[in-house]
């Protein structure tokens, strides 16, 4: 999940080359019995609970702003160090509840989802507009994998220096933002071919520069009036706070803000296995170029938070809520067994998975 940079296409450009051929899984077929056993064994954990969802975001966004203030407020730098570290991982849990919202069944839980933008979206300048009919399409079978897919690269078929640049790229991503809401939205509210712009190129949590949003939804549009209206103040009481404040809360706020950027874009770069060159799959070829980092490992649990350590599983069930995935993985084990498609898409954690991309780029160093 990170935010579509204005940089050079070409720096992501899918591999050309015409005789590569495709890994088999992502031509599988269809596994019936995983997909039947899917939809059936997990019907009475599916709906979401409010008194798991409202504690677990409100406590982690005020943990992280706590911490923050503390990183700003306090002497001597190591603890400061410290607590910036709280407050990114705190932060990041509280902001991926993005992908929860974008989930939602139209109007469930609306005021959780308003209470988030104002505590966690707003501030961290990534409202939920930004995923909120933009990643349902990563989950349509006929475009999750090709060039229409904004959550889709072919990692593992790209360069090596694809790797560190994807990576790395999201530390602009705080600067990028403020500058969407702070320069792009009023010169759009004035102009507008800079609006077409502003919202076809950098209005979703994009990481293929080739996807291009189409125009806004109307069952969004007012979400994104009012979400836009809100970035936009809130990024110049930002850049105001610099004459009141001076420039340590700023600087201390973006470094954080690039951390959580870098952590959440390690986690995408190790979301799938990124081996499909731009055809459709199927449900099961999917699931097997997604990822579950199961326990008993529990450092997956800090680097892919609210149920994203179960990425494989939630392309199966995109609706099942966080909170469910744990029990839903075990059911599935359960009936399945280890030696089932299932377990396919289970990986012992994020360093075999870099490596695994990182082996697969490294037959393609040759050539830019």
């Amino acid at each position: 999940m990170t935010v579509q940079e204005p940089i050079d296409a070409a720096a992501f450009a899918r591999t050309s080359s015409p005789t590569a051929e495709a890994p088999s899984r992502t031509r599988s077929p269809d596994d019936k019995d995983m997909l039947r056993a899917a939809r059936d064994l997990v019907k009475d954990i599916s709906e979401p609970r409010p008194d798991i969802y409202w504690p677990d975001m409100i406590v982690s966004a005020l943990v992280g702003y706590a911490a923050l203030a503390g990183a700003i407020l306090v002497q001597p730098a190591w603890l400061a160090v410290l607590l910036g570290l709280v407050a990114a991982m705190a932060l990041y849990r509280a902001l991926l509840f993005i992908h929860e919202i974008s989930h939602f069944r139209r109007g469930a839980m609306a005021r959780f989802a308003a209470i988030w933008n104002v505590l966690v979206g707003v501030p961290m300048l990534t409202p939920s507009f930004m995923y909120e009919g933009a990643h349902v399409i990563h989950h349509k079978r006929t475009q999750y994998g090709t060039v229409e897919d904004p959550e889709y690269l072919p990692l593992a078929l790209m360069k090596p220096w694809s790797l560190p640049l994807f990576v790395l790229i999201a530390l602009l991503a705080p600067v990028a933002l403020l500058f969407r809401f702070a320069i792009l939205v009023p010169l759009g509210a004035m102009i507008p071919a800079i609006r077409r712009l502003t919202w076809s190129r950098f209005s979703a949590l994009a990481i293929n520069p080739a996807f291009r949003r189409r125009p806004v939804e109307s069952d969004l549009r007012h979400k994104v009036f009012w979400q836009e209206l809100g970035g936009f103040v809130w990024s110049w009481v930002l850049i105001g706070s610099v004459f009141v404040l001076g420039w340590k809360p700023i600087l201390v706020a973006l470094a954080v803000f690039s951390f959580v950027a870098v952590v959440n874009q390690l986690r995408t770069l190790v979301a799938h296995l990124w081996e499909n060159e731009g055809e459709p799959m199927t449900v099961t070829a999917q699931f097997l170029d997604s990822v579950n980092v199961p326990p008993p490992g529990f450092i997956a649990e800090l680097w892919a938070p609210v149920g994203l350590r179960y990425h494989a599983l939630h392309h199966l069930m995109p609706s099942m809520p966080y909170h469910s995935l744990p029990e839903a993985h075990r059911r599935l084990v359960g009936a399945l067994g280890e030696t089932s498609t299932y377990h396919g898409a289970n990986h012992a954690g994020m360093g075999v998975l870099v490596a695994r991309i990182a082996r697969s780029t490294m037959g393609r160093r040759t050539g830019l």
